[in-house]
């Protein structure tokens, strides 16, 4: 069983059903502010499942930790902003920028990666 690509399947197939969830059932009952910060949610949410694919797809051990922080990176990120847009409580905004520190140090360790094959070849 490969669990990293469940776990890339899984994230896209949320990210697609929370979007069309946004689009349809809450344009009406949210202001465009918050409308517009669950789209972001949905953005990076879907952004960062097709590099969880990639990286599944690509099955190199050396990525596991950048898969595991863009996963943790969804679900601080995108669900932050999923859960602020709908309930306006603050103290889920302030979670976003640590799921987005873990987007960072992911793609970062991508690029480390990725460095770290040229000089050994």
């Amino acid at each position: 069983m490969n669990i990293k690509l469940i776990i890339a399947g899984s994230a896209g197939f949320i990210g697609v059903a929370l979007g069309a969830f946004g689009a349809h059932g809450l344009k009406n009952i949210l202001s465009n502010e918050m409308l517009e910060i669950y789209k972001t949610g949905i953005l990076y949410h879907l952004i960062h499942a097709s590099v969880l694919l990639a990286i599944s797809l690509f099955g190199k051990k050396e990525l596991t930790k950048a898969f595991m922080f863009i996963a943790i990176g969804i679900l601080l990120f995108s669900f932050s902003l999923y859960i602020y847009s709908v309930s306006s409580i603050k103290f889920f905004a302030l979670i976003t920028p640590f799921g987005g520190v873990s987007f960072l140090i992911g793609w970062g360790l991508i690029i480390f990666y990725a460095i770290k094959q040229k000089q050994t070849k």
